[in-house]
């Protein structure tokens, strides 16, 4: 029933998240300020985590991916109260764009499954408060360092401990952009001075990553959310893995080689570590400073050729994991732009890797519709690709089948 009926809402899913926003900011109006300027984001996160949901009904590791959720959302004060106004909203907005799929007995499926979906939310948050953790975690900018136009390397300092595990990622919020959260991955292993590193990528149009570039300042301070992600070391001491990352997704691969670096400097392995062109290639220091600690790391930098398109570097990295041999025998670490993962995850179960051994946090594209049909008897037809994205609360990694 569950599954029925959003997929009847999903058709005009662009209809009904506005629906659902009116709705809650006409019937609760200081619930408003809770929300950024811009609600687009905000949007697609709402749909995101509702198809996570609907589509995962009988994982048993929905329940985990709820409670952290609920862990996610006390950086935006919620309260009971609020997860009911939702409720309420949510529910309203089903029913008006479900038309005479919404039944009594749709109704009455849904109404349960949202109660449960807030008890379980309520209880991550619940629990996390009980651990004595933060809403957030008050971190000072002590290093902004800049490579370009493009990129910038923060340097934080939380003024309480953070408790993290390499190759997670946290949701960043600066007063620069007031009530809107970014997430970025954590570039470094636990120190003892508790300071963390963020890659920030600068998106043309992207009003945090410009705030992060271009007018965040030494002293200055930044909020993260709790850390989550599943791109964390699983691999057993003594067999083999390859690390491959493009772009700032070396932040999380740098993290997990100094974690290895520190407890494992024997292990056997190969780093892939890829950029549009050479002057993107930032971690090359560092990867030649890991591959001193760990003599069995071998590093194999890629970019592409000069006034070549960037997507060549991908294809020259695609040849050489052609090259490489004994694919089922590595467990994989995989960190990019969302294609990029698809691409290469793919690439690598034709090679021979175990899809259940290929890890990386899942990340769809960013955006809104792929195409919009040029007239409203095409859309009838044949409706445009839904790309709901979440990239607040980042869903566990799944197996390709």
């Amino acid at each position: 029933m569950l599954r029925s009926t959003f997929a009847v809402v999903e058709r005009r899913a662009e209809h009904a998240v506005t629906f659902f926003y009116s709705h809650l900011f006409w019937h609760n109006p200081g619930v408003r300020e809770l929300f950024p300027e811009d609600m687009a984001p905000q949007r697609d996160r709402l749909f995101a985590a509702l198809t996570h949901v609907v589509t995962r009904l009988e994982d048993p590791g929905l329940a985990g991916y709820l409670g952290q959720l609920g862990r996610d959302h006390r950086r935006f004060l919620a309260t009971p109260a609020l997860y009911s106004a939702v409720g309420t909203s949510l529910l309203a907005a089903f029913a008006h764009t479900a038309g005479a799929a919404w039944t009594v007995e749709a109704e009455k499926a849904w109404t349960e499954a949202y109660g449960l979906v807030a008890d379980l939310m309520k209880a991550g948050a619940q629990e996390s408060a009980r651990a004595g953790q933060p809403a957030w975690w008050d971190a000072d900018v002590v290093r902004h360092e800049r490579y370009g136009d493009d990129l910038t390397l923060l340097t934080l300092r939380p003024r309480q401990p953070y408790p993290y595990l390499p190759g997670q990622y946290a949701s960043v919020s600066t007063l620069h952009v007031p009530r809107v959260w970014r997430t970025y991955s954590l570039a470094n292993a636990p120190r003892p001075d508790g300071t963390v590193d963020l890659h920030v990528s600068r998106v043309a149009g992207g009003l945090m990553s410009t705030a992060l570039t271009s007018t965040l300042r030494v002293g200055e301070t930044l909020r993260l959310s709790s850390p989550g992600g599943a791109l964390t070391a699983r691999t057993p001491p003594g067999k083999p893995r390859t690390y491959i990352a493009a772009g700032t997704g070396w932040a999380p691969v740098r993290a997990l080689l100094e974690e290895a670096a520190a407890d494992e400097p024997e292990l056997e392995g190969r780093l892939f570590l890829v950029a549009r062109a050479k002057e993107y290639l930032y971690g090359r220091a560092d990867a030649e400073r890991l591959s001193a600690l760990i003599p069995g790391l071998h590093v194999t930098c890629i970019t592409a050729a000069p006034c070549r398109p960037r997507d060549q570097a991908t294809e020259r990295l695609v040849q050489a994991l052609r090259s490489s041999l004994n694919w089922p025998a590595h467990d994989v670490y995989l960190a990019g732009p969302p294609a990029f993962l698809t691409e290469v995850a793919e690439e690598l179960e034709e090679l021979g890797a175990d899809p259940a051994r290929v890890f990386h946090d899942r990340l769809p594209a960013v955006g809104r519709f792929a195409q919009r049909p040029g007239s409203r008897a095409e859309w009838l037809i044949e409706p445009p690709p839904l790309h709901w994205h979440d990239p607040a609360a980042r869903a566990p990694r799944e197996p390709y089948a």
